[in-house]
């Protein structure tokens, strides 16, 4: 279990040199765009344009900040994602055009390689105590607006906004939460 702090986080420009991601955290350590297993960013948007085109990935969108984005994904009807939409999958190989709604938005991304892993993204509005059982190996919970404490393995600790936690060997296990937040919980898998 590690504490990932936000003033760590690593930006770099996207892989099509629209923008700027800030990678939360990615397998293996330090591996480049071409060469990870599974990347978890942060990025704003601030104009319309096509997604970064990554062979073998899927991936998953949550809108964190602004107004809306609509996005034209190849194959399917446009959608609009929002802060109050659930996150949304599709692969990360086929074209993609976001449109936005009324300025920049800010999004949370989750990338895996398709021949070897899988993932989920939900959000989490943290009001007091819960608990949540972890059933994926590798499990990242980012803590996006307000303060939480927790619980896990026999470890606890406390996230402030913007901060994340790593677990790693987490299946089978739960954490425990109190405070006031939303969160992000990412599970990553091997299908």
């Amino acid at each position: 279990m590690r504490i990932l702090r936000a003033g760590d986080y690593k930006r770099m420009p996207w892989k099509n040199g629209g923008g700027e991601t800030v990678e939360i955290a990615v397998s293996p350590e330090d591996a480049a765009l071409a060469g990870f297993d599974w990347r978890v960013s942060m990025a704003t948007v601030a104009t319309d344009g096509p997604f970064s085109i990554f062979p073998g990935i899927d991936r998953t969108l949550a809108l964190l900040d602004g107004n809306g984005m609509a996005l034209d994904i190849e194959g399917r009807a446009p959608v609009l994602l929002t802060t109050a939409s659930d996150p949304l999958a599709f692969p990360a190989d086929i074209p993609v055009t976001a449109t936005l709604r009324d300025g920049a938005i800010t999004d949370l991304n989750v990338m895996t390689r398709r021949d070897g892993l899988a993932h989920t993204l939900i959000r989490l509005d943290i009001d007091g105590g819960e608990s949540v059982p972890l059933t994926s190996s590798t499990c990242l919970l980012l803590c996006h607006r307000g303060a939480l404490s927790f619980r896990h393995g026999g470890e606890s600790g406390a996230l402030s906004a913007g901060d994340t936690l790593l677990m790693t060997d987490a299946a089978g296990t739960a954490l425990d939460f109190n405070g006031k937040a939303r969160c992000y919980l990412v599970s990553i898998t091997t299908p």
